[in-house]
């Protein structure tokens, strides 16, 4: 996500600001690299599973990918296990 900031001296109302800053977490995507650096993994098993359609969903603008910490959060959730034989309820 593309986010301008005004040219110095330039004001914004403060609605405006409060409500970006609301609804805007510090980061809401993590990049190839983020998440290959999060999982001990390495970029090309990221792109692997991307082609595979393996993986948290993710977004693609031009050549650049990102994906949505939602995304990972509920890709992690869903690969949670108890035991070998039996995944995590949740």
């Amino acid at each position: 996500m593309l986010l301008t900031t005004p040219a110095p001296g330039a004001s914004q109302p403060l609605h405006v600001i409060a409500a970006t800053q609301a609804t805007l977490p510090d980061k809401v995507v993590l990049t190839e690299a983020d998440l290959a650096s999060r999982w001990g993994m390495s970029p090309k098993t990221l792109q692997r599973w991307r082609m595979e359609g393996r993986g948290p969903h993710y977004l693609k603008l031009g050549k650049r990918v990102s994906y949505p910490v939602k995304a990972v959060i509920a890709f992690e959730n869903g690969v949670q296990h108890v035991s070998t034989s039996q995944k995590a309820n949740g």
